[in-house]
């Protein structure tokens, strides 16, 4: 990125260099001073032609470095999180499964879903937010992968009748979409 930058500048500035040392011979005699002005007028406009377009080359680099750069602020850390998703799907199992163990475990209980809240707020500080459907949402695939698709009376076709795993946004990118299964045409 920034080689193709510097290399912008260096045409921009071999081009203005070329400008400012090209001499320039100027014979105005009675044969065809016309056609030397004409000449010379077209290798002016060439030359200022070659400028604009460095000038340009140049503007574009800068832009197109400044986007890589914010997509690198943005979207850098999507590997980690992507790595972190199953610490929070074990935190989510442990609770469930807790919950239904009974008093015997609630300190390990509260524990636990202090840590999962503590979890859920990184999520958020860092932009990842997730995404949890209901059942009787519509399936969108766009953030939903259909893990299986059944005939329910009482539901339309494209229904969501099962949620089997929650699925994860970084800002406006899927990281993993919801694990759901979906109404297929009731028969």
């Amino acid at each position: 990125m920034a080689d193709a930058k510097n290399e912008a500048v260096e045409n921009l500035e071999s081009a203005i260099e070329e400008l400012m040392t090209e001499e320039v011979e100027i014979d105005l005699t009675e044969e065809e001073p016309v056609d030397e002005l004409a000449a010379l007028r077209a290798e002016r406009d060439e030359f200022k032609d070659r400028f604009m377009r460095a000038l340009a080359d140049a503007e574009n680099t800068r832009k197109r470095g400044e986007r890589d750069r914010r997509e690198a602020e943005q979207y850098g850390g999507s590997k980690l999180a992507r790595d972190m998703l199953p610490v929070y799907d074990n935190m989510k199992r442990a609770l469930e499964a807790a919950g239904e163990a009974g008093d015997g475990a609630k300190a390990l209980v509260e524990g636990v879903e202090l840590t999962m809240r503590s979890l859920l707020n990184i999520f958020e500080k860092h932009g990842i937010r997730l995404l949890a459907p209901e059942v009787g949402d519509k399936f969108d695939p766009e953030v939903h992968e259909a893990m299986f698709e059944a005939p329910v009376p009482g539901t339309k076709s494209g229904d969501i009748i099962q949620v089997m795993g929650e699925g994860f946004m970084l800002h406006d990118r899927l990281l993993r979409p919801a694990q759901v299964g979906v109404s297929s045409t009731p028969k």
